[in-house]
């Protein structure tokens, strides 16, 4: 495509929630930590390579039974918390959070087995606070 020579209205949206059509034979919770598959379909987390990190559910879709995309999930950008695996530590904030599952994240990439999925923001009592 050519640079603009005239004035264009370039379409927006917001950033923080945004659906995408859910892979094949899996179940989003609300809440669950979401990933990008290589596929291109929307998955919950596992603990595998390849994936990308968008964020939580922000509802419950059950696509068990259903095709690749025959169904959407809302997932939602933010700061989050999710469960620790139990080896993130403060020290670890400002880099990496790696999916351990759906609801879990690690520091590190578990030998070449897990995807990093977003930032590790902050470390407490509750968890884990990823920013997608």
């Amino acid at each position: 495509m050519a640079a603009l020579t005239a004035d264009r209205m370039t379409p927006s949206r917001e950033g923080h929630l945004f659906s995408g059509p859910l892979a094949a034979g899996t179940i989003a919770y609300l809440g669950a930590l979401m990933v990008l598959g290589a596929s291109g379909y929307v998955e919950p987390a596992t603990t595998a390579t390849g994936k990308k990190g968008l964020g939580r559910a922000v509802e419950h879709v059950d696509n068990s039974t259903g095709a690749a995309g025959a169904v959407n999930v809302t997932v939602e950008r933010g700061v989050f918390c999710f469960a620790n695996n139990g080896s993130v530590t403060r020290a670890h904030i400002g880099g990496s959070a790696y999916a351990v599952d759906d609801q879990t994240v690690a520091p590190d990439d578990g030998t070449s087995t897990r995807s990093a999925v977003g930032t590790i923001r902050d470390v407490d009592a509750s968890g884990v606070w990823v920013e997608f």
